[in-house]
């Protein structure tokens, strides 16, 4: 059994002190000479003692008697500003999934941006601290974001992306292998056998490469003629004077990209027969019907205000000596741009009967 963390009058029976002294000197509080203060919260630290932050918010609550609705705590979403690169609809839908779960648990969600023509990190964690705040949620960036300019010792946190510099924190974030093997097993199901990837190469940098190698995974056992090489360019302007060669060279039943405008390309091509199916990796991104994956940017947010709130009630705080990662498959969304599925035993991973293929990637894994 794990000794029982020490208590404010174990450490005030230790050093021969009141329980009120040892409590306001741990909370900055009174009138105690700074050495004790000094004496009290080494021999605090050293006996692993930790203040819970919620404790004083509690006992306010009970001091002004019950309220409907009381609010237990306050969380923050930092949105770390990248000029140039707007983030787009995901994070706000994002932050309206933690908003909503936050509120479910009696917790406040305020938003902050940090970054050129916003908040300093310094000028932000003195907000935070006036406010109560003890969790932060912190967006996904479009390049590695660093973290260090922040004292993070009195927060818990959550980061919702895979793009850091460090320092590494807990993360929940979309299953982009997972949900491509498992929209692989769908498109077989449906009698595609030589999918195109269109990819642009920062999106592809930016979550690991997760996606494009599940693509290529799913290309070791072809059954239709060579595998389609995916296209993958720096920028999007590439894509514009790329598709079309790429294209007409390598044939793709089915073409899957994150852009909308690539349907457009495709039927710019005049392709012979049967036009290839189209899914988009995103439908936040949909600007008419088509089949795609939904990537629950709700679902991720919900997750990302359990998680923290979760680590403020056990009382821990800043950055952890061994990050964790949970992530969220894609939903399968159907459309009129790919063929309807045969009748039959539903085969896609989607649906939470994982495919052979989805079942043994997870298992390798």
């Amino acid at each position: 059994m794990l000794p029982r963390p020490p208590s404010i009058n174990t450490l005030a029976r230790t050093l021969g002190v009141s329980r009120t002294t040892v409590s306001d000197a741990l909370r900055g509080k009174g009138r105690v000479a700074p050495e004790t203060v000094s004496r009290i919260r080494a021999e605090a630290k050293a006996a692993g003692y930790r203040v819970n932050p919620l404790v004083a918010t509690v006992l306010g609550s009970i001091n002004r008697g019950p309220r409907p609705g009381a609010c237990h705590g306050s969380l923050a979403v930092i949105d770390l500003v990248e000029p140039g690169h707007p983030h787009g609809p995901f994070p706000l839908e994002l932050i309206a999934g933690a908003r909503e779960r936050a509120a479910a648990m009696g917790f406040a969600l305020a938003e902050f941006s940090v970054g050129p023509g916003h908040l300093a990190w310094s000028r932000l964690d003195g907000i935070l601290r006036s406010r109560g705040t003890h969790g932060v949620i912190v967006l996904p960036t479009w390049f590695p974001a660093d973290f260090s300019a922040f004292d993070w010792s009195r927060y818990a946190c959550i980061n919702t992306d895979y793009a850091t510099a460090g320092p590494e924190m807990h993360s929940v974030s979309p299953d982009h292998y997972g949900s491509m093997l498992a929209l692989g097993a769908q498109l077989a199901a449906r009698g595609y056998r030589r999918p195109g990837l269109v990819l642009e190469r920062q999106r592809d940098v930016r979550i690991a490469r997760r996606q494009s190698s599940a693509f290529r995974a799913l290309q070791t056992d072809p059954a239709g003629g060579p595998p389609v090489p995916p296209l993958i360019t720096a920028a999007y302007p590439d894509f514009q004077r790329e598709f079309a060669p790429w294209f007409r060279e390598h044939r793709p039943d089915v073409v899957l990209s994150h852009f909308p405008e690539t349907r457009d390309w495709i039927r710019a091509c005049r392709p012979e027969g049967e036009p290839p199916g189209f899914v988009l990796l995103n439908i936040l991104h949909r600007t008419e019907p088509c089949a795609g994956l939904d990537l629950q940017p709700r679902l991720l947010g919900a997750r990302a205000a359990e998680m923290v709130v979760g680590q403020i009630l056990r009382n821990e705080f800043g950055i952890p000596a061994w990050p964790s990662r949970t992530t969220v498959q894609a939903r399968w969304v159907e459309g009129p741009t790919v063929r309807a599925l045969p009748a039959g035993p539903e085969l896609s991973a989607f649906s939470g009967q994982p495919s052979a293929l989805a079942a043994a990637a997870t298992a390798d894994r």
